[in-house]
């Protein structure tokens, strides 16, 4: 029976394919099969078992043997000692904040986060759970330091940060946090652990949403927090089994298969970006483009010291347009869907206007609206085509 050694140093890809997989005792099939059972067969004496526990397949809710293939998996990816996937982004970042929160703590979190982690932090930790919380520019190091406190427990950022590619120094932040004997956690969304990996540069946990670029086909839902096993025994304990967002047998599978392509998928991700940032910087109608991977980006250098190979899939970019301009715009695409989420194979594009509610955390230049462009795997050139297109058809070049 085919047996990798976890020791052994394995390259990322040959781990995408290999870690959490397996030989099925029961048909010899070299695929971990679905077991969508949801619940397990007890031992004679079942007495003995802690019915809230996790070790054992006792109940889906407690843990089942795809998530904990899967786990395995991310866990190796991301360099952790153990993962807890959860049914979705929001639900590992809910189920973080969480167990690891209590009344009367401080948070720092970033001033550009996915929409979910603004709401969860800003509105309800504080006012149901009397959790204290500071928003920064985390980009910037001296913002963080003057708002430490005593009681501060844990610094979130999200880098780069959802919807603007905000870079924040993973291996500073981290180094001030422990410094101080705080946590940190990077939701690492948008990298993906093949670009970037925030527990080798120092952070204590890295948040996924599996629905993202590590499942990458846009047809399931999951979520994941990696980090010591001493923390995600209690997650699994608080979020998982007491709270029950357990991720399904199904998606786990699906995210399982998805995520042996990701480093092939990452790499065309990353060209394709990069290209479509470049030809969007040479237009004169195009306001700004925000991308890592340029120079005029302003945390350029931050992110090639953390980001290796590429810097991911999504941009950010505006026209000198109005707000009825950009949407005629898009409804002129045939081939970038005007679709929510990101890291799907094809593109897809949305324009946040200006009425969203974080508009006054944002840079200058993003508030008058502006397209979050997650670039799929189509040909480049293709897409250049399609964007160039539009902008005919809506009279802007």
């Amino acid at each position: 029976m085919k047996k990798i050694d976890k020791n052994k140093e394995l390259k990322f890809q040959t781990r995408a394919i290999h870690i959490g997989n397996g030989v099925d005792k029961e048909t010899r099939a070299i695929k971990r099969p679905i077991t969508m059972g949801n619940s397990y067969q007890l031992p004679e004496d079942p007495s003995v078992l802690n019915w809230s526990g996790f070790g054992d397949n006792i109940y889906t809710r407690n843990g089942g043997s795809n998530q904990r293939y899967l786990e395995e998996r991310l866990a190796s990816l991301e360099n952790g000692e153990d993962t807890v996937c959860f049914g979705s982004g929001v639900g590992a970042l809910s189920g973080l904040f969480f167990s690891l929160l209590e009344s009367g703590d401080h948070v720092i979190f970033s001033n550009i986060t996915y929409i979910a982690v603004y709401r969860l932090l800003n509105k309800l930790f504080n006012s149901k759970f009397n959790v204290e919380t500071t928003i920064v520019d985390t980009s910037n190091i001296e913002n963080i330091k003057h708002e430490i406190k005593e009681n501060t427990k844990l610094i979130h950022i999200e880098t780069p940060g959802n919807p603007t590619t905000a870079i924040s120094d993973i291996a500073k932040i981290s180094a001030l946090a422990h410094e101080n004997d705080i946590l940190v956690s990077v939701d690492n969304t948008l990298a993906s652990p093949f670009n970037q990996r925030p527990i080798d540069l120092g952070a204590d946990f890295s948040v996924e949403s599996l629905t993202k670029y590590i499942n990458g086909h846009g047809d399931s839902m999951g979520g994941a927090v990696t980090g010591e096993k001493k923390y995600l025994d209690l997650i699994r304990t608080q979020a998982q089994v007491n709270l029950g967002a357990t991720i399904s047998p199904f998606n786990a599978w699906l995210i399982m298969r998805g995520s042996v392509t990701i480093p092939l998928r990452m790499r065309q991700h990353n060209e394709n970006a990069l290209k479509i940032a470049k030809y969007l910087e040479s237009l004169e109608i195009v306001s700004f483009v925000s991308y890592p991977g340029l120079e005029s980006h302003p945390d350029h250098e931050i992110a090639k010291k953390q980001m290796s190979p590429g810097f991911g899939g999504v941009l950010a970019f505006g026209l000198k347009a109005n707000h009825n301009k950009h949407n005629e715009f898009v409804s002129h695409l045939t081939i970038i869907s005007s679709a929510v989420s990101l890291g799907h194979d094809e593109s897809l594009i949305v324009f946040i206007g200006g009425d969203d509610e974080r508009q006054h955390l944002y840079p200058k230049k993003f508030k008058n609206g502006f397209f979050r462009f997650s670039v799929g795997l189509e040909d480049a050139d293709d897409l250049i085509e399609d964007i160039q297109e539009a902008l005919i058809k809506t009279d802007l070049i």
